[in-house]
């Protein structure tokens, strides 16, 4: 049996190895996303931002509002020498935040980075793997690809990172778990791929929902019969179970009757929801909402353009979180989208490649028949 990655790699750029009915469907089932979204989206823009109003009417003076907010006042007080989790608890029943399931409340791991070095401090670290970032995909990007397009992916992913020009950046904890995500996506090497499961373990230490990466990755490397990074990734998930196991502990050692309980993760708001967060969270803000949706789906086709292994491991980690996103968060988790940014954002250095592709693939199929 062949193995899938093997002739996936075989392909080169994928969407120039069409048929003509093939290209043609791509298209229209891309033409009618981008039209739907310019549609579809606004309205859970506006519903998020109507919730958002609605919340800083009432009478809880506004610095002390919203999840950053929160981690602020956690944060302070961690940095002051008070326990995580006590403090943890006790702010979030004060804020009217759940602490069940025990998922509601955040990993310890970005609040204690706070107590060594301070928030100011993770922002700065947040921009050292920015750079590391550009650095890294400006060696893991084919040599024989065009300078403009390579230079557009690295000026692209560095835009990508500029949630970490606000203030409270080092308090986003999706903010830094994407920034590690894309380190370890960009280093990878299956030569020398030790430094981005450390980036990887790094990133499931600040941010859970980190570790779909890791799963994605563990599948490659059973399909590739690499078994060192299978036992590897194996060791990963297990002490990332071992971890969670103890947050779990320690999150109901300290719970209490009447503790508010989460309104849960089965609202399936829908495609809509990881392109409003995609406008929102990345450049793509500056532009209107009609616009900015269906600009937002074009790095996805840049990287499923890109082909190889980068490519298919790219686009199966967007499409698989925008899923999840689209199954399991509600409109106010929209932040999650952090988590594949900013490498999302430099697929639309590829996108015009990919699309002119796809236009050529079938304009030239059809000038060919008598």
């Amino acid at each position: 049996m062949t193995n899938p990655l093997i002739w996936w790699d075989s392909l080169g750029r994928p969407l120039a190895r069409l048929p003509r009915w093939g290209a043609i469907a791509l298209l229209a089932l891309l033409a009618a996303l981008m039209a739907w979204s310019a549609v579809a989206v606004a309205p859970v823009d506006e519903a998020e931002s109507a919730r958002v109003e609605a919340s800083a009417a009432d009478e809880v003076p506004a610095p002390s509002k919203g999840d950053l907010a929160l981690y602020a006042r956690i944060s302070q007080r961690v940095t002051a020498g008070e326990p995580y989790y006590g403090v943890a608890m006790e702010e979030q029943r004060a804020g009217n935040y759940p602490t069940r399931p025990f998922v509601t409340v955040r990993l310890p791991t970005l609040a204690w980075l706070h107590r060594s070095i301070g928030v100011d401090g993770v922002r700065m670290l947040g921009a050292v793997l920015l750079l590391g970032c550009v650095l890294m995909l400006h060696q893991k990007l084919p040599g024989t690809m065009p300078m403009a397009e390579r230079i557009g992916a690295l000026v692209l992913l560095a835009v990508g990172g500029a949630a970490l020009a606000v203030p409270q950046a080092g308090l986003i904890h999706e903010l830094l778990a994407g920034l590690l995500l894309t380190l370890a996506f960009a280093m990878y090497s299956p030569q020398r791929w030790w430094p981005s499961l450390l980036a990887a373990a790094l990133a499931v230490a600040v941010r859970e929902l980190a570790v779909a990466f890791v799963l994605l990755w563990l599948a490659f490397a059973v399909f590739e019969r690499r078994w060192r990074e299978v036992a590897a990734l194996v060791g990963l998930l297990l002490l990332f179970a071992v971890m969670m196991g103890l947050h779990y502990h320690y999150v109901e050692m300290r719970r209490a009757l009447g503790d508010p309980a989460s309104q849960g993760w089965d609202v399936m708001a829908g495609l809509a929801l990881p392109l409003m967060a995609l406008s929102r969270l990345t450049p793509l803000l500056v532009l209107p909402t009609a616009l900015a949706a269906p600009l937002a789906i074009l790095p996805f086709v840049g990287w499923l353009g890109l082909g190889g292994r980068m490519g298919l491991f790219a686009a199966l980690w967007f499409a698989g979180f925008f899923t999840a996103m689209a199954l399991f968060a509600r409109p106010e988790n929209f932040y999650w989208v952090q988590l594949t940014l900013p490498a999302y954002v430099a697929g639309l250095a590829f996108a015009p490649r990919a699309l002119g592709e796809l236009l050529g693939k079938a304009c030239r199929a059809k000038e060919r028949q008598p």
